[in-house]
């Protein structure tokens, strides 16, 4: 309809033409400055190769001296190809998702990347395709978007060097420049990498946990260019990131739940809210190890299985100390809809009125209310807290070279004292009178690599080799860290438990050496 000059008021704003004005190069800056967190980067990029179809990724840590190099993301996905490689790398692409795609927006691999690195590089091949490469880097993007071709020689031989994950195809992602590595200082990457690992295994853990229940391969590997070792060895540090499920409670914390509860929500129809309690002060790491308790009660919001917000009431309540012991499992709709919206960085949802008016109308299959399903959360938690309970001392975390799995329980059992650095297990060269020594400044325990192959039965071992020899040292040790005064009868207990385990290795040797009858 024509404009006419002199209407107060219309719907529609007339138009008369049209131009295409392309983004400005200052676009490409602010890339670099979207609030991405280390670990939500990472995730976004694991994103990426679960919906390449892939079953193994491993997340790559390089160093050198004392230094962090670089990140690498390492997948067996459907790779691709060169169109497919300019697709990925073009800023602003959004390529058609499928219903069950974790990717929305078409910006994640750029801006996660660029949040971080001042480099990013990405080859990849298919099964019917050779290996490709392209690189962004910040200064390109300001320089009108520009994205460099790799060599395909250094594209075959990254693909090359990690063939025990890209069989037939694949993709590698490549960070360089990487600003939060450039900032530790020589010396400290030990202490570094091993809080970035547990942040990044914890996040990962948690926002897949349902991928990795499913089978999902997802490994954590630091390996130090300098050693000659090529790929993933066996001496490289290695972590199985495992889920960490935070409704995965052994018994309920009451009778009858968990339970499902319908919220009528206009413009969406009816959502299903799953409702859990856990048991009052448990300590299982899928309650203990996913963050504050305060902050992790409330609504657990899934897209496609991803986990994309780890609790919060958006808006509907407060968070309450009494209510720590209530979460509630929210499948979004796999439909864009204008009730419930996720962000870029896809760890939070914004909702609209309809759904908080939608909470306060839920029921069960028996008519009862969402409400009273809160108030049977804040017994459990009051019933609890009157019970006596026994408070056992906090200890000093483990680190390094002890088992994944024998930290996790650790941290389920025994509370951390904070601020203290996690205590690594090492081998190394000791006198032949001595079992293990301790390095007090660096928080370390140092095994002699002697008797090593007595504890592996005469295999080569890992970074977390001999677990119940070093978790029954880290259970010995963990009081002779973090103190001021060392005592002499400390030290006295450090000589006698020395001579004692070096007897306990004689004695294995001996009982190896006998033949049997």
């Amino acid at each position: 309809m024509p404009y006419e000059p002199g209407a107060t008021w219309q719907y529609d704003v007339p138009t008369t033409g049209s131009t295409h004005l392309p983004p400005d190069a200052g676009y490409g800056r602010a890339l670099t400055n979207q609030g991405y967190g280390f670990e939500v980067a990472v995730a976004d990029l694991i994103d990426n190769s679960i919906d390449a179809k892939a079953d193994k990724i491993v997340v790559h840590f390089l160093r050198d001296a004392g230094r962090i190099l670089t990140l690498l993301v390492i997948d067996n996905g459907n790779g691709m190809d060169e169109e497919g490689l300019d697709a990925a790398m073009t800023v602003g692409h959004r390529r058609d998702y499928g219903e069950s795609a974790l990717g929305m927006y078409g910006t994640g691999l750029k801006a996660a990347s660029l949040s971080h690195a001042s480099s990013l590089t990405v080859a990849s091949r298919t099964r019917r395709s050779r290996a490709a490469g392209r690189r962004l880097t910040a200064e390109g993007i300001a320089d009108s978007f520009r994205c460099d071709t790799v060599d395909p020689r250094y594209a075959q031989d990254l693909v090359d060097r990690y063939d025990g994950i890209i069989e037939w195809q694949g993709t590698i992602v490549r960070w360089d420049g990487v600003r939060a590595f450039e900032t530790v200082a020589r010396g400290q990457s030990d202490q570094f990498l091993s809080k970035a690992i547990a942040r990044l295994e914890a996040h990962l853990g948690l926002y897949l946990h349902r991928y990795l229940q499913r089978g999902l391969k997802l490994d954590i590997a630091v390996w130090d260019v300098g050693s000659g070792e090529q790929g993933l060895g066996e001496e490289v540090d290695h972590i199985a990131v495992e889920a960490l499920d935070p409704f995965g409670y052994k018994v309920p914390g009451k009778a009858g739940y968990p339970r499902d509860f319908t919220a009528p929500v206009e413009g969406l129809g009816d959502l299903r809210l799953t409702a859990h309690i856990w048991q009052a002060k448990s300590k299982q790491a899928g309650f203990r190890q996913v963050g504050s308790l305060t902050e992790r009660q409330g609504f657990y919001f899934y897209r496609n299985d991803r986990l994309v917000q780890a609790g919060g009431w958006n808006g509907w309540r407060n968070p309450e100390g009494h209510l720590v012991l209530a979460r509630v499992a929210v499948d979004l709709p796999s439909h864009e809809n204008s009730v419930l919206s996720l962000d870029v960085k896809k760890e939070r949802v914004t909702v609209t009125p309809a759904f908080t008016d939608g909470l306060d109308k839920a029921t069960d299959s028996r008519g009862r209310h969402f409400r009273n399903y809160l108030a049977d959360a804040e017994t459990v938690y009051r019933d609890g807290s009157r019970r006596n309970e026994i408070v056992r001392k906090p200890v000093t975390p483990p680190g390094k070279g002890l088992d994944p799995k024998v930290k996790r329980v650790i941290k389920e059992e025994l509370p951390e004292k904070p601020g203290e650095d996690p205590i690594t297990f090492t081998w190394g060269a000791l006198p032949s009178g001595q079992f293990f020594r301790l390095d007090r400044e660096r928080n370390a325990v140092i095994l002699n690599r002697t008797y090593r192959d007595d504890f592996n039965d005469g295999k080569r071992g890992g970074a977390n080799d001999a677990p119940v020899t070093k978790t029954l040292l880290y259970l010995l040790l963990e009081d002779c860290f973090g103190l001021g005064r060392w005592e002499r009868s400390r030290q006295d207990r450090l000589d006698y438990w020395n001579t004692i385990l070096l007897s306990s290795v004689e004695a294995l040797r001996t009982r190896r050496a006998q033949p049997l009858s």
